[in-house]
């Protein structure tokens, strides 16, 4: 539907509300899914009429369209449920449960089986997460509350929330407007019209004597020759003139159609889509408009409307079609709006063949390598937010062609990476044959949507469009065709025509015509609607080779750039009207070995990387604008790309990396992003910097194997795959105001009084004879679950009230000890157990329905709600030393032993299914990483091991780097950065970063200085950008995520008090864990047994400042204690 056909539905909304068609008003809300009214939505859930509200959102959203609508339709459903066991309806229950519950029991089975034994309570509150829940009215309200949050979060009611402004009786007044200007148009009018129906228009009857005409208000543009109106509807567009104007521009492009194709400068029009001279009479028969659209009857729509603007072309004598909109000749502009200024580099690790930054988040940026690796990056961050290997998901679908080119072990390279334009999935186009699609909804969320066997031989680009408001992807490769796909991967349309391989596709839409141009490598440029009539033009490329197109960002001009075989490279604007080429840009100063890209931005500038330089122009003027090196070190053709705003230029270097070039502009928006853009349910504030106490102490000891540096001057992140660091530490950042001042001024924040931070301990938590062996937040965030050196578990949760709106976890309120109205205790097996031997063990389902653990006896397993005892397994000996769960299935669980073996145990039958020998000690650490496909061991015999998910075959094992004279024992722990290819290592002796698809040792530090004593425990925060560890001493340091420079130390004066501090007894943290959606908040377990949870004062809002890479200092790189030394030989 056209942007004018929905203003039109607007008004008639606005015209029913104002006659108190109070149901209509709806219908045609939630029919046209325009407008969500949230009033009437929030009336009829306190009314509790829940048929009505589904009836509602369906005009908006489906059940499984994203995670937002899921947890919508199932909390709906949820309170449905409950009220229907309130009343003590069981049978209405049992059919909720049966009909509407059940869908999603498919995503969650072991939450669906917990609702069903609600059926079984007298009472469902005896359930004890149900125990708060109060009368009918309430629990609706509460519910409300958080509907209204998932439904401004859901981008499927992104700009539907927000009813136009418009001014009283719009429709009427419009309506009033065009009879007046009917009446003015009478050859007769007469005084004071008698209007009597708006079905036809209004004529003035002829009258028996001449009268004088009435006087009239001509309007400002004199009408050159009234014609009929076009009617409003799907078969024709809002405005005549336009139709007019565009009849004008398809009868150029018919004349140049008929022309040779040998023309260079011809090509097809921005404005719509022409059509062969010998298709024209069959156009001007009339078509029957179906009466529901499809993908094949939404083009014989168009067929019409085109046929319907040719014929009204013949009576319009004249036309004017401007070039280019007044907004941009009249915009001013200058060259500070180009970003030319280098913020700063960051490296990839392998050569990069396509980028694209997200449409809506502006410094989130998609890269596609040769590697096949796919990365988003966090720009504003310097991080690497996820990193996907390439991987064939299900070689088994594939062809027999491409099963027997390809081996599973080898990469395939990225030809193209892109968003969807909501940035709901992003698209990769490889070297050969495939096309994988990923779900994207969080910074840490990128799920397999689609995989696709799409051409024979390599797809060389990939596009998304929404033909007939249906999401596709386009598709062209070596095969010489261009295919349509639906989002489940069926395929629509398969276009051939081209007789070389296709090189690129450019889909666009003018007004609701739909359509898509494709170049080929020996340079014809064709054009397709969506249909399967075939080609509608066949042209010429400047250079005739690989040629790219692209429109501005406003849809209303059209460019074209691309290289000849020759190396000669063509950069030109294209003729809307004429279907010609309206200027050639120059400033090509050298022959090109490859193919030059560039791209637009601001509708104002083009930008191409050529002779290792970014070169600029004025899309109005051919001459080129001005270039820059960007302080030099890109390739001879660099890719590059601009955001959204076209504040920031991410541009390809020789080395791998990719240098983000800014304005002012986008030089203010680095700086102010302090946390990802995009979360699930809000964005962060940025938080403001920590203020630095005390003497400055900076950890220096020298890396292991390389020493990986970074030009950032605010947050380095980690480089993978030990890549060379001379060539960056030589690059500097340039041209930004504060790095110097920064590097200047940096010092280590040391937080050393309780007033320095926010903190809260857990009551009933205090006993010196029960150390806190084991600590973990529940992964809904709203609780910490302890487990003692007795074996006994404690739970600690937060409620939701006032001053806890989000019933998070927060230092602002002061949890409960929870426990069941049983009384009961998790209390682990110790039967025959010497506990001071024991190695306690913890492990909790996704869904927190489950905790299962072991002291040195059984493993039991918990439920989370009753505390009930629900099986235990694997009775000693050998005794459990760790437990986790599988990350695909709950019910595989991986066990290290106390005899160095690990069981792949399978609760549900019973059954070890795997033993796993590798190490010579106990194993005191597992990880799953399901992008490498494996499981990483760690033991106390300082050996890390790889074992194959697929086959627990063992791939590798490599013992982590001890400083000299130290013995191969005590816990190695390890866990997987929210990459899952980065591996946290820690042992008493050192903190260090592993590349997980090499286990290469990337980054090591070693306790020194102010942080000395060894470390007890070490874990990421939620988002990986931070690494909390406490020390034997009672410190506890916060580090970098990415290069572990240490950002803050906070003291035990801080969270104990001055005679415990200077007491004989020594007290310090034995385990640290980090909030699950806070990456600020930690807690550390404690040898006295009390738990606490710290976070930084709400006025700085997170833990320090990396010191930056050039301060002088590195952490990384001194000499001056023997273990570094050590380390470096």
């Amino acid at each position: 539907m056209s942007s004018l056909s929905r203003e039109l539905v607007f008004l008639i909304l606005q015209f029913l509300e104002e006659e108190k068609f109070k149901d209509s008003v709806h219908r045609l809300e939630q029919e046209s899914g325009f407008y969500f009214n949230m009033r009437y939505f929030e009336e009829k859930v306190h009314a509790g009429e829940w048929d009505e509200v589904e009836k509602y959102l369906s005009g908006y959203t489906k059940v499984d369209d994203n995670r937002y609508s899921m947890k919508i339709f199932f909390e709906i459903r949820k309170q449905k449920y409950l009220e229907a066991l309130d009343r003590q309806d069981k049978s209405k229950a049992v059919d909720i449960l049966v009909n509407d519950l059940k869908v999603f029991s498919t995503f969650n089975e072991d939450l669906y089986k917990e609702i069903t034994q609600l059926l079984t309570l007298t009472n469902f509150r005896e359930n004890e997460q149900l125990s708060k829940y109060g009368d009918t009215k309430t629990a609706r309200s509460i519910m409300l509350v958080e509907l209204k949050k998932l439904i401004e979060a859901n981008p499927l009611f992104r700009e539907k929330l927000v009813f136009p402004t418009l001014k009283s009786s719009r429709l009427r007044t419009l309506i009033n407007q065009s009879l007046n200007w009917q009446h003015q148009l009478c050859k007769n009018p007469r005084p004071n019209p008698d209007i009597k129906t708006l079905f036809t228009d209004h004529t003035c009857a002829p009258p028996n004597g001449a009268l004088a005409p009435t006087p009239v208000n001509i309007p400002s543009a004199a009408v050159a020759k009234p014609m009929a109106y076009t009617p409003i509807g799907a078969h024709g567009p809002f405005p005549p003139a336009a139709a007019a104007a565009n009849a004008n521009v398809m009868a150029g492009w018919m004349a140049n159609a008929a022309a040779s194709s040998s023309v260079q400068a011809a090509v097809v029009t921005a404005s719509t889509l022409p059509i062969l001279p010998n298709q024209v009479s069959s156009l001007k028969r009339p078509i029957t408009p179906p009466t529901t659209l499809g993908m094949l009857e939404y083009q014989t729509a168009d067929h019409e409307q085109l046929m319907k603007r040719l014929r009204s072309a013949q009576s319009v004598e004249e036309v004017t079609y401007p070039t280019a909109p007044a907004a941009r000749q009249q915009a001013s502009w200058s060259l500070d709006d180009l970003p030319r200024t280098v913020a700063f580099t960051m490296h990839q690790g392998s050569s990069i063949t396509s980028m694209d930054f997200h449409p809506s988040h502006r410094t989130l940026l998609l890269v596609g390598c040769g590697n096949g690796d796919i990365t988003l990056w966090e720009v504003a961050m310097r991080e690497k937010l996820i990193s996907k290997p390439f991987k064939i998901w299900d070689i088994s679908t594939c062809s027999m062609a491409f099963q027997a080119s390809v081996s599973k072990e080898s990469p395939i390279s990225v030809s193209r990476v892109t968003w969807s334009p909501d940035g709901n999935y992003l698209g990769a186009a490889f070297a050969k044959h495939l096309v994988h699609v990923y779900a994207y909804s969080g910074p840490n969320e990128l799920n397999h949507h689609l995989e696709i066997d799409a051409h024979a031989g390599g797809v060389n680009d990939l596009a998304f469009a929404n033909p007939n408001k249906q999401l596709c992807i386009i598709t062209c490769g070596d095969d010489k065709l261009i295919k349509v796909w639906d989002m489940t991967g069926k395929k629509l349309f398969n276009f051939e025509g081209h007789e070389s391989p296709v090189y690129s596709v450019c889909p666009h839409q003018k007004e609701n015509i739909q359509f898509i141009f494709s170049t080929a490598i020996d340079g014809k440029i064709k054009a397709w609607l969506y249909d399967n009539i075939g080609s509608r033009v066949d042209y010429d490329a400047p250079g005739r080779w690989c040629t790219t197109m692209l429109y501005s960002a406003d849809g209303s001009r059209l460019f074209s750039c691309g290289t000849s075989k020759d190396g000669d490279s063509f950069l030109v604007e294209w003729n809307e009207s004429e279907g010609a080429i309206k200027r050639s840009y120059s400033g090509f100063r050298k022959k090109s070995v490859g193919i030059v890209q560039f791209d637009t931005t601001q509708n104002h500038f083009l930008a191409v990387g050529e002779d290792s330089q970014i070169k600029f122009w004025d899309m109005d003027n051919t001459n080129m604008l001005t270039s820059t090196d960007a302080d030099g070190g890109l390739p001879t053709l660099p890719r590059l790309r601009f955001n959204k705003e076209g504040n920031l230029l991410a541009v390809t270097t020789e080395n791998s990396g990719i240098k983000i070039l800014a304005n002012a502009s986008g030089l203010r928006l680095l700086r102010s992003v302090e946390a990802p853009p995009f979360e699930a349910l809000r964005s962060a504030p940025e938080p403001a910097a920590v203020k630095a106490s005390g003497s400055s102490a900076i950890p220096n000891v020298n890396p292991v194997n390389c020493k990986v540096e970074r030009s950032s001057p605010v947050r380095p992140a980690a480089v993978l795959n030990g890549a060379d660091s001379v060539a960056r530490s030589m690059e500097k950042p340039r041209h930004v105001d504060d790095v110097t001042e920064k590097t200047k001024s940096w010092q280590l924040t040391e937080i050393t009084d309780p007033v320095q931070c926010r903190l809260v301990t857990m009551p009933d938590s205090t006993d010196a004879t029960n150390k806190v062996a084991r600590l973990l937040y529940t992964n809904s965030g709203v609780g910490i679950l302890a487990l003692g050196s007795n074996g006994i578990q404690r739970l600690w949760k937060w409620t939701r009230n006032e001053q806890n709106p989000s019933g998070k976890a927060t230092t602002n309120v002061v949890p409960q000890h929870w426990q069941p109205n049983s009384g009961l205790l998790m209390t682990n097996d110790v039967s025959g157990v010497n506990l001071e031997e024991a190695f306690p063990c913890i492990a909790l389902s996704k869904n927190d329905s489950y905790v299962m653990s072991a002291s040195g006896g059984k493993v039991s397993l918990f439920n989370m709600m009753t505390f009930k005892v629900m099986t235990t397994f694997m009775p000693p000996p050998p005794t459990s030393t760790f437990l986790a769960f599988h990350p695909q299935d709950n019910n595989i669980i991986a066990i290290g032993m106390e005899d160095s073996t690990i069981h792949i145990y399978n609760v549900r039958v019973d059954e070890v299914k795997s033993k796993l020998k590798g190490h010579q000690k106990r194993v005191t650490g597992l990880a799953f990483s399901t992008n490498l496909n494996i499981l990483i061991s760690s033991g106390a015999d300082a050996q890390l091991c790889v074992w194959s998910i697929d086959t627990w075959e063992k791939r590798k094992s490599v013992p982590i780097q001890l400083p000299a004279g130290k013995s191969p024992s005590g816990d190695t722990r390890v866990q997987f950065h929210s990459d899952q290819i980065r591996l946290l290592v820690s042992h008493e002796t050192q903190l260090a970063l592993y590349d997980a698809s090499k286990m290469d040792c990337i980054r090591q530090w070693v306790p020194q200085d102010v942080l000395s004593a060894p470390i007890s425990c070490a874990t990421y925060s939620c988002n990986s950008q931070l690494v909390y560890a406490s020390f034997c001493d009672g410190n506890v340091g916060v580090f970098d995520g990415d290069n572990l420079r240490l950002r803050c130390r906070i003291g035990p004066t801080v969270y104990l008090s001055p005679a415990v501090v200077n007491g004989s007894q020594s007290v310090y943290p034995l385990v640290v864990a980090s909030h699950p959606q806070d990456p600020n908040q930690f807690a550390v377990g404690l040898t006295d047994g009390s738990v606490k949870v710290i976070e930084p004062t709400e006025s700085e809002g997170k833990w320090g400042v990396t010191p930056p890479a050039d301060s002088g200092r590195n952490p990384s790189s001194s000499t001056s204690n023997h273990a570094g030394e050590q380390l470096q030989r």
